[in-house]
């Protein structure tokens, strides 16, 4: 072979793999998940909520987006932590759409959440905005 064919073969190579390296769709619904348990660890109002749609809808109308930034922001302000022990994650599409199961464990320190903390079973709806992967639902029991 000769080098303007070597390159010519390298170079469509390295184009064809660069469009094989996006993200899966599974995996950024994942990441985003874990973003939002992280920002919650933090006292991060804004990573908390980074995900979630506008017209996100938490347990049937329990916690709408502001609200549940509003909660991290008053635990941060209060000096009080919350911890997030997070399950697998599955997660299964639907149409366009995707769902997430996972448990998650929530403990608290200085009073945090004393009615609260336990473990959850979760459902989360996932659609596509803007390219994004975004959270316009959520819903969880305790864990049995």
């Amino acid at each position: 072979m000769r080098l303007p064919s070597i390159l010519a073969f390298v170079f469509a190579l390295v184009i064809a793999l660069s469009g094989c390296h996006r993200t899966p769709d599974d995996e950024r619904i994942r990441e985003a998940i874990a973003t939002t348990a992280a920002g919650a660890e933090a006292g991060k109002a804004s990573d908390t909520v980074s995900a979630l749609s506008d017209d996100f809808d938490g347990n049937a109308g329990q916690f709408d987006k502001r609200a549940l930034s509003n909660m991290v922001r008053l635990f941060a302000l209060r000096g009080q932590g919350i911890h997030v022990l997070m399950g697998p994650v599955t997660v299964e599409p639907r149409g366009e759409r995707r769902v997430a199961r996972f448990t998650v464990t929530l403990t608290a320190g200085s009073g945090v959440l004393p009615d609260n903390a336990g473990a959850y079973d979760v459902e989360t709806g996932w659609r596509k905005d803007g390219g994004e992967w975004r959270c316009f639902t959520a819903s969880w029991k305790r864990a049995l």
